[in-house]
C-alpha cells in the first residue's frame, strides 16, 4: 500500500499538470471552449494509453535493450532531477510549441510530451521492474496520478482565478522540491543496488 502511495505521488510529480497550465491554455486559446474540452480529453486519454502500454512492456523493452533496473534507476533519478531544477528555476524564454497559428494540436505537444514524457514513461518501466508482482496496484498509481492531473488540466481556469501566475509558480517550485528528493533517493537506490552486485 506505501508503495502505491509513493508511486502516485511520483508519477503525479513527474506529469506536472501545474507547470503544464500555461502551456495547455496557450496552445489551446484559440479553440472554442466545447472544442478544447474535447481536445484536451482526447489529448489526456491517448498519454493514457502510452503509458499503459510503457507500463505493462516495461519488462521486456528493458530485456529487448538489455538494461538492468540499476541503469535505469540511474538514469531516471538523473532525468527527473533535471526537470525538477527547471521546476524550481524556470527558463525566462517562452514555451515554444512548434504549432503553426491556429492549428489543433494531436499527440505534439499535449499528450507527448507534456503529460507523458520521457520521464514518466522511463519511470513507468522502472516500478514495473521492480514491482513485477504489483502491476495492479501500479496501474491504479498511474490511474489515480492521471486522474489528478487532468482534473488539474480541465479546471485550468479556476485555478488560475484562485492562485493566479504567481501563487501556480509558488506551488510548481514546491513540487519541484519534493521531486528533488525523491529523484535523488532513486539515484541513491540505484547506486546502492549496483555496489551489491
Amino acid at each position: 500500500m506505501t508503495e502505491m502511495i509513493s508511486a502516485t505521488i511520483l508519477l503525479f510529480l513527474i506529469m506536472d499538470p501545474l507547470g503544464n497550465l500555461p502551456i495547455f491554455m496557450s496552445v489551446l486559446k484559440h479553440l472554442e471552449p466545447r472544442r478544447r474540452r474535447i481536445v484536451l480529453i482526447r489529448e489526456l486519454l491517448i498519454a493514457l494509453l502510452l503509458m499503459l502500454i510503457f507500463l505493462f512492456a516495461g519488462e521486456r523493452i528493458l530485456a529487448f535493450l538489455n538494461l538492468r533496473t540499476e541503469t535505469v534507476s540511474i538514469s531516471g533519478g538523473i532525468i527527473m532531477f533535471l526537470i525538477a531544477i527547471k521546476m524550481i528555476f524556470p527558463s525566462k524564454e517562452g514555451n515554444s510549441t512548434g504549432l503553426s497559428a491556429g492549428e489543433e494540436p494531436f499527440l505534439v505537444p499535449l499528450a507527448i510530451p507534456l503529460v507523458a514524457g520521457p520521464s514518466i514513461l522511463a519511470a513507468l518501466m522502472l516500478l514495473s521492474h521492480q514491482y513485477p508482482n504489483q502491476l495492479l496496484h501500479l496501474v491504479g498509481a498511474l490511474l489515480i496520478a492521471w486522474a489528478l492531473s487532468a482534473a488539474i488540466l480541465l479546471l485550468s481556469n479556476l485555478f488560475f482565478r484562485l492562485l493566479g501566475s504567481k501563487g501556480l509558480s509558488a506551488l510548481e517550485r514546491l513540487m519541484g522540491l519534493i521531486l528533488v528528493m525523491l529523484s535523488t533517493q532513486m539515484f541513491l537506490d540505484g547506486i546502492r543496488a549496483y555496489m551489491k552486485l
